[in-house]
Formats: structure tokens, sequence, C-alpha cells
């Protein structure tokens, strides 16, 4: 019973991602833009395959990721051993990573790189970074001046980048924090963390996500140095068409072992280091691990439904959708669709309304979940926009992201530390499953359309919308500060004026004595 009250709230917030987009598509295709009616049914399956495979895949998670991220990183504690901490801090980032749905959806969608091969590249880049964020939570090192440091190294070596590669990289840096990664490194952070006993031990461990989102920019634009590619003649994925439903249903049926066993490969090391810490250390009761392997199960389950969905029939549409618009004399009419998507996108993430509610109570209500929603949903549509103008301009990204990232950092000076890590752990909150399976697509379909380079004008819009909450939650810390220091300031005044009228009834009592 319990199970199944969980999977079905795990389904209906699978609905609330899935159909916001689902309905604008809808529209588009029913009375804007004429799509063969296979490609619209193929697409309708895909969205059933995309929330039951969203539910069970979040339900899995839960049940298995985090509390192996919980139990290792205790371990991990326990033993006291840096040496210990390091290695498997890096097995594990790398482990978690490869497992990782988004990463695994941009890297299908990279046309001049393999996809073990980018795969892999990111996953390391997660594993060193990972090591670099538990050796700051046990020497206590400011968030900031990491933070600072790594993105000027990241622009620096963007300077001198292969411009195919700089893109793709950057959205390397969103898909990585996604629904597989963040609980696991999270669960992990808080264990190590508890080594620590001063006061800011609880606040240092947030910030891992953000710090681990930085290593595969620097780990894919560092391929880019010695990676040999084709990049010539480079295009969007090809728009599948079928002659009838069997055909379609074949197609379906076809695709799920290919899925199964790339889901195996990539769940593979996470189970096995699993297993072998239970046989070594863990020994945990049969109870609670049978509970993990059955999450494993429907973990597995769920991303092969996924990432079937994804693949078939869903990115298909966006690709064709992001041609037709763009090839007309309407082309124009992307940026404001796509703002329009963002903004609904956005607040149907689940994670995100557990982001508002976080800032809500870290600042003690002087910023609302209300407000908190309504800035990350106008942050996430301005995001979209300005990746289509991108594609639509041929604006370099960097033209975008330097500015941004210098504005984050520099308001990373003027708020509590808390608000900087959550903001820097919040920019894969925003960039969720919907961004790299639709958004992307729709965003190289148009770049083709208009005769754009895809690697340096579709790629970038994870980047654009992972980068926007890193300013939004750090604004509103700027606004808690200074709602914080005005009540302070009038509950000093009150205290003054009330000492000032104790005095008067003193002054008085003694003229009448």
């Amino acid at each position: 019973m319990r199970i199944r009250t969980v999977l079905g709230e795990k389904l209906r917030e699978s609905i609330g991602s899935v159909v916001p987009i689902t309905l604008i598509v809808a529209i588009l295709c029913l009375f804007f833009v004429p799509v063969s009616t296979d490609l619209m049914l193929a697409f309708v399956i895909a969205v059933i395959l995309l929330i039951a495979g969203m539910g069970l895949f979040t339900l899995g998670t839960e049940a298995s990721m985090t509390p192996i991220g919980s139990y290792l990183g205790s371990r991990m504690t326990r033993s006291r051993s840096v040496p210990l901490i390091v290695a498997l801090s890096f097995v594990l980032g790398v482990a978690i990573t490869v497992a990782e749905p988004d990463l695994q959806v941009l890297a299908n969608n990279v046309p001049h790189i393999n996809t073990w091969v980018l795969m892999l590249t990111v996953s390391v880049g997660v594993g060193f970074f990972l090591v670099a964020s538990m050796l700051r939570i046990l020497l206590a090192v400011d968030l900031k001046w990491l933070l600072i440091a790594f993105y000027a190294l990241v622009f620096i070596v963007a300077a001198f980048s292969d411009p195919d590669f700089l893109s793709v990289a950057f959205d390397s840096g969103g898909v990585t924090t996604g629904p597989m990664t963040v609980p696991f490194i999270m669960a992990l952070g808080v264990g190590v963390a508890c080594i620590r006993s001063d006061k800011n031990a609880e606040c240092d461990s947030f910030g891992l996500v953000g710090l681990c989102s930085i290593g595969p920019i620097l780990a894919v634009l560092i391929l880019g140095f010695a990676y040999e590619s084709e990049s010539s003649g480079l295009s969007a994925q090809a728009v599948t068409s079928w002659a009838n439903t069997v055909e379609l249903g074949t197609s379906y049926l076809a695709a799920l072992p290919h899925y199964m066993l790339e889901v195996a490969m990539a769940l593979a090391p996470i189970a096995v280091i699993f297993l072998i810490f239970q046989a070594v250390s863990l020994r945990l009761r049969r109870l609670p691990f049978l509970k993990i392997v059955i999450g494993i199960l429907y973990t597995y389950t769920g991303l092969v439904l996924f990432l079937t969905g994804v693949n078939v029939g869903f990115s298909s549409l966006g690709t064709l959708l992001g041609r037709e618009i763009a090839s007309g004399e309407w082309r124009w009419l992307l940026i404001p669709v796509a703002m329009l998507m963002g903004w609904f996108i956005i607040r149907a993430e689940p994670a995100v309304h557990v982001l508002n509610r976080q800032v809500e109570e870290m600042s003690a209500g002087a910023v609302s979940e209300k407000a908190m929603g309504l800035s990350l949903s106008a942050a996430i549509a301005a995001a979209n926009g300005l990746a289509m103008l991108r594609v639509l301009t041929g604006v370099n990204i960097l033209w975008f992201l330097l500015p941004g990232y210098m504005l984050a950092l520099a308001l990373s000076f003027f708020v509590p530390r808390m608000f900087t890590a959550i903001a820097f752990d919040s920019g894969g909150v925003a960039s969720g499953p919907m961004t790299a399976t639709f958004m992307l697509p729709l965003a190289m379909g148009a770049a083709e359309a208009v005769g754009g380079n895809i690697m340096t004008d579709a790629f970038g819009l994870v980047a654009l919308v992972a980068m926007t909450p890193l300013i939004t939650v750090q604004v509103m810390g700027v606004i808690y500060k200074l709602r914080s220091g005005r009540a302070a300031a009038r509950e000093a005044e009150l205290e003054r004026a009330v000492e000032s009228l104790g005095e008067d009834i003193i002054e008085l009592w003694e003229v009448s004595a």
C-alpha cells in the first residue's frame, strides 16, 4: 500500500512535468504547424512512456540512490581516512554520473562526439570535482573562492577551445546535476560533513552539486583539444516516419532491447559498488537491503521507458517543430514560444517547489515561496528566449555566459553563504528532463532550418537555463538581507524608544516623590 501511494505521487509529479509542454505542442500541431499523423501518434505514445518512466525512475532513485549515498557517506566518515574518502568520491562520482538520464539524452543528441566518449569524459570531470568538494568540506574552505577560481579557469580554457565543443561543454555541466546525481551527491556530502562539528559544517554540506557541475565543463573543453571529430555537414537528428501503426509499434519494441542493454551498462557500476560494500562493511539487514535492490529495479525500468520514449517519438517532434517554425516567415515566433514553454516547464518541476520552500524557510518568510516561484519562472523563460535568439542570430554563447557568471559570482559577496551554496546547487533543478529532451531538439531543428551551425548556435540552451537560478536565488538573498536589515533596525529603534520611555517614567516618579 505504501509503495502504491508513493508511486501514485511520483506519477502525478511526472504528469505535472510533461503535460504543460504536451499541451503547448498539441496546440501548435493542431492549429499552426502541420505534422504527420504517424509522428503525432508516436509523440503521444512517447508522452505516456515518459510519464511512466519518470515516475518509476524518481521512485527508484529515492528508494535506492539516496540511501546508498547516505550509507556510503557515513561509512567513509567513520573511516576518518582522507585517502579513502578521496578515492571513493572519485569512483562514486564517475559511477553515478554515467547513469544520469539527462546526460544520456544530451550525449545521444551530440552528433560529432561518440556517445560513450562524451559520457565517460563528463563522468570523470564529475569524479574529480566531487573529490574537490569533499576536500572543501573537510578543510572548511569558503565556497565562493573556489567558485571564482574554477570559473576563471573555465573561461580561460574556453577562450582557446574548439567552438564546436564550447556550447556542448557548458550544456554538460547543466545536465549532470539531474535526478540521479543530485540526491546521491548531497547524501554523500551530508555524511562527510558530520566529521566537522563547527557551526558552518551544515552550510558547507551544500554547494557540492554546484562544484561538481564545473567538472564536466572543463573535461569537455579539454577533450576538444585532443578529440578528432568531423564537424562538417552536421545536422539535427533525422525525423522518423512510419507507414502504419504496426510499423510504429514495431519501432518501439525494437528500441527496447537496445536501451535495456544501455541502461544496464550505465547502472552496473553503482550497483556493483553497493554490493561490494554490502558484503565487506555495510552488512545491511534483509529488509533495507531488499528495499534498495527493488529501488534499483524501479530505477532501471523507469530509465528504459524514459529513454525509449524520448528517442523514438518525443525528441523527433521537437526537431520537426523547430524546423517548421524557423523555416517560415514567422521564425521570430520561436522566441515567445520557447519562453512560454520555459515558463510552464519550470513551474511543473517538483524539485523547483522543494527549492522554493527551502528558500522561504531559510529566509524566515522574507522571501516567499510564491515570489521565488515567479522569479524563477521569469528567469527560465528569459533563458529560453535568449537561447532561441542565439539560434536565429548566431551570437556567441560567451556573450551571455561570461557576464552572467560574473554577476552570479559578484552577488556571492553580498548574500549569506547558504544562499550562494543553494544557488549554485539549483542550476540542475532548472535544467530538468524536459529541457534536454524537447527544448534542445527544438533549437537544433531551428538552427538547421535557418542555415546555422547547430554545434555553436543550438547547443548552449541547457547552459543558459542552468545559469539563471544562480542569479535569481542570490538576488532573492539580497532582498532577504535588506529586509532583515530593516527589520533589525526597526527592532533596535523600538528597543531604544522603550528604554527612553522607561527613563522618563523613572524621572516622573522621582519628581512626584
